[in-house]
C-alpha cells in the first residue's frame, strides 16, 4: 500500500506530539522552536535549585541558611511576574515590539547571572586574597538576583508572546506545551548537568555554568527570532495612558472563597517547597551518593510532576473537581516525605527516589487543580492576567520562603545537636527530618484550609467540544 502526501500529514497531525496546537499564524515548526526558551529557563531552575545548593553545601562547606538565602533570592523575584506581563503588555515603542526588548534583557541578565556566578561561589566558600569579608555573600547575591530576574523575564514574556500569536482554538495546547517543555527542559537538563559534574572539580564547575549561560543566550535568539509580528504605533498610541488593576483586584478579592484559594495556594507551596534546597544534601549527606546521582533527583522530580500534570488534566477534563484533586495531590505528599524520611533509617536510596518522584507527582496534581480553580473565576468582567497573576505571586512568594525556613530549620536543629541542647543525639539525619515532618504537618494544614472550598464549588465551565486533551486557558504570567 502506498501512502500519499496528504495521508502522511493527516498520520502526523495526529499523531505527533502537540500537532493540534500549531494554527495557520504559528505553524508547528515556529512553535517548536519558541518552545526553546523554556528549555533555557529550566536548565538554568536545575542549576540554581539543583546541582549549585548541594555543590556550596557539601563541596564548598557553606552554612544551609546562608545558601537558603541566595538560592530564594531569585524565586523572591516572581512576585513581580504579574508586573512584568502588565508592562510587556502595554510597552509602547514606535517599531511596535512589546515582547523581544523582555525577552532580549532577560536573556542578557539571565547569561550573566550565571557567567559570574561559579567565581561568585569559589569567593563565597572563603577561597578569597583581597576585599571585605562580605565580599561573597554580596557577588553572590548578585549573581542569583540576576539569573533569576532573567529567567522570570524570559519566561513572562516568552509565554506571553506564545499567547499573542496562537489562536483562541489553539492558546491552550499551546501553552501547555511549552509548560511541559519546561518539565522537559529540567529533566534533561539535570541528567546532562549531573553526567558533566560526576567528578566534582572547581575549575570544572566554572566551565560547566558559564558553557550553561552560553547555551542559555543561544537558544533564546533561535527562540524568538522573528516570531513577533509587530505593527508600529503611532505617537498618540505611545503616549495613551496605561489601564490600572486597582479595580479589579477590589472585585477578585470580593468573590466568595477567593482568599482562601490564595492561603490554600500558599500553604501548599511552602509545604512542598521546603525540601527543595535540602533534598539533595540530604543524599550527599546521609545517604552517600555522588555529585551527579543526586542531581538525578531533580530529573525524577521533575518526571513526577509532569506525569502528574498529565493525570490531573485527563482528570479534570472528565469533570473532576479541582479542590477534591488538590487534596489527592496533598496526601501525595504526605507519602512521599515519609518515603523520603524512612530512606534514612533503612539505608535506602530506591526508597529515596521514589520519594522524590512523589514529591513531584503530589506537587503536580496539587499545582495544576488549585490553576484550574482560579482560571474558573476568569469568567465575566475579571480577566485571566490578573486573577493567575494572583495566583502565581502567591505560589512564587510561599517558594521563596519555603527555600529560606527549610534552610534556617535545618542549621537551627543542627546547631542545637551539637550544642548537646537535645540530649546525646549525634544522627546527621535529624536537621532534615525536622524539615521534613514539618512540611507534613503543613500539608495537613492544608487540606483543612482546603475543605470548605469544596463545599463553596466554582463556576462550572461548559465542557470543550473541540480536540481533546489538556484543557488549560492560560498560564500564569
Amino acid at each position: 500500500m502506498i501512502l500519499r502526501r496528504k495521508d502522511i500529514a493527516k498520520l502526523g497531525a495526529r499523531w505527533m506530539p502537540f500537532a493540534d496546537a500549531a494554527s495557520e499564524d504559528l505553524p508547528l515548526r515556529q512553535l517548536w522552536r519558541l518552545a526553546l526558551f523554556q528549555v533555557s529557563v529550566g536548565m538554568a531552575q536545575v542549576l540554581l535549585l539543583g546541582t549549585l545548593n548541594r555543590v556550596m553545601i557539601v563541596e564548598l562547606s557553606v552554612p544551609a541558611m546562608v545558601v537558603a538565602l541566595m538560592i530564594s533570592i531569585p524565586v523572591l523575584v516572581a512576585p513581580f511576574r504579574a508586573l512584568l506581563g502588565h508592562r510587556s503588555d502595554t510597552y509602547r515603542s514606535a517599531l511596535g515590539w512589546k515582547r523581544i526588548p523582555y525577552l532580549w534583557f532577560g536573556s542578557l541578565w539571565q547569561m550573566g547571572g550565571l557567567a559570574v556566578m561559579p567565581f561568585a561561589l569559589i569567593v563565597l566558600s572563603g577561597d578569597q586574597f583581597k576585599g571585605p569579608a562580605w565580599a561573597g555573600e554580596a557577588l553572590a547575591a548578585v549573581a542569583f538576583l540576576m539569573a533569576g530576574l532573567g529567567m522570570h523575564m524570559v519566561q513572562t514574556a516568552g509565554l506571553a508572546l506564545a499567547a499573542d500569536r496562537a489562536t483562541e482554538e489553539t492558546r491552550p495546547r499551546v501553552v501547555a506545551m511549552l509548560y511541559i517543555l519546561y518539565l522537559c527542559g529540567m529533566g534533561l537538563s539535570a541528567l546532562l548537568v549531573g553526567f558533566l559534574l560526576r567528578h566534582y572539580d572547581p575549575i570544572w564547575l566554572v566551565q560547566v555554568v558559564q558553557g550553561c549561560g552560553a547555551a542559555t543566550l543561544i537558544l533564546n535568539i533561535i527562540a524568538f527570532w522573528k516570531q513577533e509580528r509587530v505593527r508600529p504605533m503611532s505617537r498618540a498610541e505611545r503616549e495613551a495612558p496605561r489601564p490600572s488593576f486597582a479595580a479589579a483586584w477590589k472585585d477578585l478579592m470580593q468573590q466568595d472563597g477567593a482568599r482562601r484559594l490564595l492561603v490554600v495556594v500558599f500553604l501548599g507551596t511552602l509545604a512542598f517547597n521546603m525540601q527543595d534546597v535540602l533534598l539533595e544534601p540530604y543524599g550527599g549527606q546521609v545517604l552517600g551518593l555522588s555529585v551527579g546521582a543526586t542531581t538525578v533527583l531533580t530529573a525524577l522530580w521533575a518526571l513526577g510532576a509532569l506525569t502528574g500534570f498529565l493525570w490531573a488534566t485527563r482528570r479534570l477534563s472528565h469533570g473532576a473537581d479541582p479542590f477534591r484533586q488538590a487534596a489527592t495531590g496533598l496526601l501525595t505528599g504526605i507519602a512521599a516525605f515519609s518515603a523520603v524520611i524512612f530512606a534514612s533509617p533503612l539505608d535506602s536510596w530506591p526508597l529515596f527516589y521514589a520519594g522524590a518522584f512523589a514529591i513531584g507527582l503530589g506537587n503536580g496534581v496539587f499545582g495544576l487543580s488549585t490553576l484550574n480553580a482560579a482560571m474558573a473565576r476568569t469568567q465575566g468582567a475579571l480577566g485571566a492576567g490578573l486573577i493567575l497573576g494572583a495566583w502565581g505571586s502567591a505560589q512564587a512568594t510561599a517558594a521563596g520562603l519555603a527555600i529560606l525556613t527549610g534552610g534556617t530549620l535545618r542549621d537551627l536543629v543542627v546547631h542545637l545537636v551539637d550544642a548537646g541542647l537535645l540530649g546525646p543525639l549525634h544522627d546527621i539525619s535529624l536537621g532534615y527530618t525536622v524539615v521534613y515532618h514539618s512540611e507534613i504537618a503543613l500539608l495537613f494544614v492544608t487540606l483543612a484550609a482546603l475543605g470548605p472550598l469544596v463545599r463553596i464549588g466554582i463556576p462550572t465551565p461548559k465542557p470543550d467540544q473541540g480536540q481533546p486533551g489538556l484543557r488549560l486557558t492560560e498560564f500564569p504570567t
